[in-house]
This record gives C-alpha cells, sequence and structure tokens, in this order.
C-alpha cells in the first residue's frame, strides 16, 4: 500500500470529477432520431429522456396501428443510439488497470 496506491486513489478521484462533469454536459446535448425519412421523430436529452415526439399525420392509419408502433420503436432506437454515440465520444479513457471499478457508471 504504497504510492502506487495512492496515485490510483487520486487517478480515481480525477476520473470521477471527469465523468461528473461529463454527466452534466449530457444533460445539455438534445438528438433527435427519426423512422421512415422523418415521419416519426423522437428527441431525447443526453440523459435519455424523451422531450419530444412528432408524427406526421400521413403515417397515421387507424388500420395499421402495428405499423406506426413499429417507425416510433426505430425512431426511439436511433434517437437512443445517438445518445450513446454523443456521450462515449466525451468519455475519458480510463488508466490501464482501473477498467471496471465501481463508482463510473459501467
Amino acid at each position: 500500500m504504497g504510492t502506487g496506491f495512492a496515485k490510483r486513489k487520486k487517478q480515481a478521484k480525477m476520473m470521477q470529477e471527469q465523468f461528473k462533469l461529463m454527466q452534466e454536459k449530457m444533460k445539455d446535448i438534445e438528438v433527435t432520431g427519426q423512422a421512415a425519412n422523418g415521419l416519426v421523430s423522437i428527441t431525447m436529452n443526453g440523459d435519455g429522456d424523451v422531450t419530444k415526439v412528432r408524427i406526421k399525420p400521413e403515417c397515421v392509419d387507424k388500420e395499421d396501428v402495428e405499423g406506426l408502433e413499429d417507425l416510433i420503436r426505430v425512431a426511439f432506437h436511433d434517437a437512443k443510439e445517438k445518445v450513446k454515440k454523443e456521450s462515449s465520444q466525451g468519455m475519458p479513457s480510463l488508466p490501464e488497470g482501473m477498467e471496471g471499478m465501481p463508482g463510473f457508471g459501467f
């Protein structure tokens, strides 16, 4: 438990601070997922909360509710993937040996 432990503890503290800052930045991110060339769109913030759903009238067919449900699912998945991509771009890399440590959100 010499200086190596103290160094890792300091690195862990710095990483926690970086992740906290990144989480704050993620709240400001807004992405829009789409299906069928924009017939259905879902806007989501960086926390994964849906902030807006748009459904163009021409895709509403009471005889094909399943089709609309599929478009909503596709748009949601698209938005979710965009949030995931945005969040991974801002992630700091972990120092060697610190992967999988508790408290880092993964």
